[in-house]
């Protein structure tokens, strides 16, 4: 009504002439907009974190993965059951937000929190025909990330925290129960991994239940929970927060479960998984061999690119990308000064003694100095690109032994929001073979600064957004952006040396060949072998390394296409807005706009760069 008395009356105006006045009463109506507007935004965000807290309640590990200490004790509930009534849920919030909020009346912000919500929701409903598609174990399975949660994110630091850590410890047995089901289930419908995710996880399996209390041999070595049982524990007792009586109380208990019914779970699921290897196939195929495959394929593809792409178009993206890389490396050989091909190039590179770390302690320890050299570097430029900077710190580390790969990617954990457990940048270090020196700086700005840790931690750091966009991931945004961060590296005054530069380039061609061969895998019916060769044919990494990797895609389909998709979409928003605002472009607003939202669909991201540019415009 209020709206409607002002328009009459600004008609009224007009037909006296009172400009003045005129101008005065529109700016009270714009004002009256973008307040209600901002009302509106304001009680749906309040919504939104209510419903977020709703939500933590169907994850005890996310929530103690962000550093909250409720429902400390338990684990989350892996059944299929659990994942329809959070499905049900989600369907609620979204007809509940629908029927309660008027979605014109909101701020752009508060229409992106919007649209991002009813994204989850989409995401959801497109997944559940595929809930028997998913490879639940092999490399980084549950039975690895367990041990891994508690070890890593499981912070004892009072008796009470111990006490939920012993009922975790009762929970495993549970857990390890649930997926095995759903594993054996997946199975008899014609789901199964290729023989080798089997052995990934026979392997991790033995390294975790090897040593005390699994084996009680004087010469074994404590296995990798024992080991953290006693470490917790004895810094209860160090702080003097228990005595020794409740120490060994702890020991006991501890033990007592871990060599009872944590030792028959994980047999139980050794034993399914060395009994069903004999079912799976032994030449790896891509999930067209499973029952609807090419759809699951394509919903993946979906999934991980947030985009709606084919299969071939992909394919194609990456043929092209890796002919242009080609010849910006073919470029780099020359001013080196090597004679010979690009491929004997590559060849010269996996083999030059040079480029490879001592594998001892010290090789080792001199990679670490030199990741630290490289992101101490990166940091101090930080300022000239971006004006906002993540808070919390950042460490380096090798891999737990328990589950450790031989030429295993990289990889980074976040830290918590407030910043009491730092992001963590792990390297498997077992095979130093697969860490050239060439490619160390490239990597360090992936994982570090600028890229994962930088982007998630400032994510995760955001305060004027709803809780539930600072934990909001996509794929190809995160990855892109890391992808996109060693591109944005050189420009920032990183790869000065010359073959730190052509490992800057293998990096990008690296996830061009990822266009290419998980495609090729998934959707043109690749061999294992037909995919190692187009890989070490285009890039010098190791054969080592590529043979993980390879495995790698065929374990988990449609995740290798996200990087590259991701990166491209980031620089051609960065080229729209360049070109349209000209000298007014400004390199540190534009990625405070990128990283201000949190990991966005691609989409949107593009959208919300758009929307900035014309604010930009019509302040100048």
């Amino acid at each position: 009504m209020r709206n409607l008395c002002l328009l009459i009356l600004t008609l009224f105006l007009i037909s006296c002439g009172e400009s003045n006045t005129l101008t005065e009463v529109t700016q009270t109506a714009s004002s009256t907009v973008v307040n209600s507007a901002q009302s509106e935004t304001e009680r749906l965000n309040k919504w939104l974190d209510e419903l977020w807290e709703e939500q933590l309640d169907f994850s005890p590990e996310l929530r103690t993965s962000l550093g909250i200490k409720e429902d400390y004790n338990k684990l989350d509930d892996y059944t299929l059951q659990a994942q329809e009534e959070q499905l049900a849920w989600l369907r609620t919030s979204v007809s509940s937000m629908e029927r309660d909020f008027n979605y014109d009346s909101l701020t752009d912000d508060g229409k992106l929190s919007w649209d991002m919500w009813s994204y989850a929701l989409e995401e959801s409903e497109a997944g559940v025909p595929f809930r028997g598609h998913v490879y639940l174990y092999g490399r980084g399975g549950i039975q690895s990330g367990l041990p891994n949660f508690l070890i890593n994110f499981h912070r004892v630091d009072t008796p009470e925290d111990m006490d939920a850590y012993i009922s975790r410890l009762q929970e495993i047995d549970r857990v390890l129960g649930e997926v095995l089901e759903r594993a054996q289930a997946n199975a008899a419908a014609g789901v199964r991994q290729p023989a080798f995710g089997y052995e990934f996880a026979v392997d991790e399996i033995r390294r975790i239940t090897s040593g005390i209390p699994f084996n009680t041999n004087d010469d074994t070595p404590n296995s990798p929970l024992w080991t953290d049982v006693q470490t917790k524990v004895g810094g209860l007792l160090e702080n003097d927060l228990i005595d020794e009586e409740q120490a060994q109380g702890y020991r006991e208990e501890a033990r007592s479960i871990l060599e009872s019914e944590v030792a028959t779970a994980y047999q139980m699921v050794l034993a399914w998984l060395q009994a069903d290897m004999e079912n799976a196939s032994a030449e790896a195929q891509g999930v067209w061999a499973l029952p609807n495959g090419r759809a699951y394929y394509d919903y993946r593809l979906v999934q991980m690119t947030t985009l709606d792409i084919t299969a071939d178009e992909i394919h194609q993206i990456g043929l092209d990308e890796v002919e242009r890389l080609l010849a910006e490396m073919q470029a780099i050989k020359n001013e080196i000064g090597f004679e010979g091909t690009l491929q004997s190039f590559f060849e010269f590179v996996r083999s030059d003694p040079n480029n490879y770390y001592e594998s001892t302690d010290a090789g080792r320890q001199q990679y670490l100095d030199d990741n630290y050299a490289y992101l101490d570097s990166i940091n101090e430029v930080l300022p000239d690109y971006f004006g906002r900077l993540p808070l919390a710190d950042l460490e380096i580390r090798r891999v737990e032994a328990f589950r450790e790969q031989d030429g295993a990617a990289q990889h980074y954990f976040p830290g918590t929001p407030d910043g009491s457990r730092p992001g963590v940048y792990y390297s498997h270090m077992s095979d130093m073979s697969s860490l050239p020196k060439h490619q160390v700086e490239d990597v360090l700005y992936h994982e570090g600064n600028p890229g994962h840790h930088m982007q998630i931690a400032i994510q995760q750091e955001l305060a004027d957004i709803p809780r539930f966009r600072t934990q909001y991931f996509t794929t190809a945004y995160v990855e892109g952006w890391g992808l996109y961060a060693e591109w944005l590296a050189k420009e920032m005054g990183g790869f000065e040396n010359p073959m730190s530069d052509f490992g800057r380039l293998g990096g990008e061609i690296w996830r061009a060949i990822r266009l290419v061969v998980d495609t090729g895998i998934h959707a043109k019916q690749w061999t294992e072998e037909q995919a190692v060769e187009y890989f070490l044919s285009n890039s010098d990494s190791s054969e080592s390394s590529i043979r993980s990797e390879i495995k790698r895609y065929f374990a988990n389909p449609g995740q290798a296409t996200a990087y590259k998709i991701g990166m491209m979409n980031i620089q051609q928003a960065r080229a729209n807005a360049e070109a349209a605002l000209g000298n007014d472009f400004d390199i540190r607003a534009f990625h405070d706009v990128i990283l201000g939202a949190g990991a966005l669909p691609l989409q949107l991201m593009h959208d919300r760069v758009d929307r900035w540019v014309a604010e930009v415009q019509s302040a100048n």
